[in-house]
């Protein structure tokens, strides 16, 4: 419909009143006049699609009467480059991003180079009226999918019921030395000690119970690939269990025994599947095994 469009020339957008809920690919598709279906699902995806001036780059998100739509017409669209994070997904409520090694989470003692402060930076330069809220954390030399709430409502949300909301977390790791098992349970309690070192104890120790399930999914010659699948998720637990098996992450320092190929804590959160805790939709997130650890375990 022609007389959605409200303003065209200002700024580098072009701006559109939504008369009719659809989804929002779909509305562009019918209402972008002079755009190739390609062009249309650049922008979009490339964050030059704003709904009531918040970026969306979701295809199916919901459209309301009344939204109003802003289109950017300039070639190039501002897209997110940081060599510390990616931005897999993103709407109104949460982000998703991938994070690599060597940055926190958050901020932490006088360290100033963590997540969070980055993607503030990306949200004050994109005019989004929000602050990242940290709802779980990875370790400083752990890489991989991590959800990241855009206002406190919904950090409360993800955090009141996060057992029930993610349903499948999973982490990959090359460790040190042979599998005998292809799979399995390790349960015990975790407790630090006074140096910050956690260490577990078959029996109750005044810690925190932590159970990780396994599952080998390759083995080579003095390492091997596996899969862990959290059911508590503890300070440091997998390096721990890992640890207690005889098959620690490699390269880690703290709980590891010096086998270090990759030059880099081999600990990757690399499967993400939870539910929307605004709209309760199924978001399921997946990223690739990290190149270095299959060059280890198909080269040795």
């Amino acid at each position: 419909m022609r007389n959605n469009q409200y303003h065209n020339n200002q700024g580098d957008y072009a701006h559109y009143k939504v008369e009719q809920a659809d989804t929002l690919l779909n509305w562009l598709l019918n209402n972008v006049k002079g755009e190739s279906k390609s062009k249309i699902k650049a922008t979009l995806k490339n964050q030059g699609i704003k709904v009531d001036s918040k970026i969306i780059t979701k295809f199916d998100y919901p459209l309301k009467p009344g939204m109003r739509i802003s289109v950017s017409k300039t070639k190039k669209n501002r897209t997110f480059k940081s060599k510390y994070l990616k931005i897999v997904y993103e709407d109104q409520y949460l982000v998703i991003i991938e994070k690599n090694i060597g940055i926190l989470s958050m901020a932490a003692g006088h360290s100033s180079l963590n997540v969070k402060t980055i993607l503030d930076q990306y949200f004050n330069e994109t005019r989004q009226h929000c602050q990242a809220h940290v709802v779980h954390r990875l370790d400083r030399d752990t890489s991989g999918l991590m959800i990241y709430a855009k206002d406190k409502q919904t950090e409360l949300k993800l955090e009141e019921d996060w057992h029930h909301t993610v349903y499948d977390r999973r982490y990959v790791a090359l460790v040190s030395g042979e599998m005998e098992e292809d799979e399995g349970t390790i349960e015990n309690w975790l407790k630090d000690n006074k140096a910050y070192i956690t260490y577990s104890s078959p029996v109750d120790n005044g810690g925190k119970y932590a159970i990780t399930h396994f599952h080998t999914l390759k083995r080579s010659a003095g390492y091997s690939l596996v899969e862990f699948r959290l059911e508590t998720g503890r300070k440091n637990q997998i390096r721990v269990h890992t640890a207690d098996m005889g098959h620690p992450v490699c390269g880690d320092i703290k709980y590891g025994n010096g086998d270090d190929p990759c030059g880099r804590l081999c600990l990757h959160a690399y499967v993400l599947c939870f539910y929307h805790p605004v709209t309760h939709q199924k978001l399921e997130f997946e990223t690739s095994i990290p190149g270095a650890f299959m060059h280890v375990i198909n080269n040795s």
